[in-house]
């Protein structure tokens, strides 16, 4: 059976250069009926530098309840939307899940327009390990909430990635700091894309203290290095040093492990060789 449905576009527009735009995108654009927006003062610069004219909607996170049953009565009624956020990629830190989820649930068809994204920009810019990580987005505005988080995170070895408001960086940093050590490394990027463009490397305390003393503006992404497994290590040995072996080998029996699997976890948390752990564990038993 042949849907007479429309479709929905996310489609992704430039993070700060203008010219950071898809062909597909331009085409996407000038081709839907309609384009919902989170400002639409925004969007309306972007159409304009191309040549668009388009009916426009608002779609931001104090609306996106009402306005979605809007969008997919338009699609029910055959029309093509294309959905776009201020900056970057929708649905990344801004409202829009519930929408794609909702509309999927109808049977109507969802595409993606690939394009620039903040968080991936960051990441490649950061010259920290890329091949796994954490995006983070914004942290809570409340301290109890954001301290939870961070707590989650203590013990996190890929690397993260967070979006920070300026108003909230010093405060952020100075969390982090809290939980993840002043040495851990990092990378502040802000103006991405844009001439002013800056990647500030170092390590948690060289960022607060260099961005504490300027007259900060913007929105900033904040890339920071997972917990080494050097780090998890020297804790750990510090954490068990006191530890009675025999005591802890038969905590882990306790635990559910086998003999071999309890030898193997001493080894990783106690940082020793795991045929050292059976030497001592053997000799022990012997005596």
């Amino acid at each position: 059976m042949i849907s007479n449905n429309g479709e929905l576009y996310i489609v992704a527009t430039p993070i700060g250069n203008i010219k950071d735009i898809t062909l597909r995108a331009i085409d996407i654009l000038s081709d839907v009926d309609i384009i919902a927006c989170e400002d639409t003062r925004e969007t309306l610069k972007l159409l304009n530098e191309y040549n668009i004219k388009k009916k426009l909607i608002s779609y931001h996170e104090h609306n996106k309840y009402e306005k979605a049953e809007s969008i997919i009565k338009y699609l029910e009624d055959g029309l093509n939307v294309a959905l776009v956020t201020d900056q970057g990629t929708p649905i990344i830190s801004d409202p829009g899940y519930e929408l794609v989820k909702e509309i999927k649930k109808q049977g109507i068809k969802v595409t993606a327009i690939p394009g620039a994204c903040a968080m991936v920009n960051a990441l490649v810019l950061s010259g920290i390990d890329a091949r796994e990580f954490v995006f983070v987005g914004f942290l809570s505005t409340k301290q109890k909430d954001i301290k939870e988080k961070l707590d989650n995170l203590k013990n996190e070895q890929r690397t993260m990635v967070f979006y920070v408001s300026v108003h909230k960086l010093i405060d952020n940093i100075e969390s982090m700091i809290e939980f993840f050590g002043e040495n851990r490394k990092a990378s502040l990027i802000r103006e991405m894309t844009k001439m002013y463009e800056e990647v500030y490397d170092g390590i948690l305390k060289d960022i607060k203290e260099e961005f504490a003393k300027r007259d900060n503006k913007g929105e900033f992404v904040l890339v920071v290095e997972g917990k080494s497994k050097e780090e998890i290590a020297n804790e750990n040995q510090q954490k068990y040093k006191d530890k009675d072996l025999r005591e802890h080998y038969k905590e882990l029996l306790n635990e559910g492990y086998d003999d071999k699997e309890a030898m193997k976890e001493l080894a990783k948390l106690r940082n020793v060789d795991k045929r050292e752990i059976y030497k001592m564990i053997k000799k022990k038993v012997e005596r």
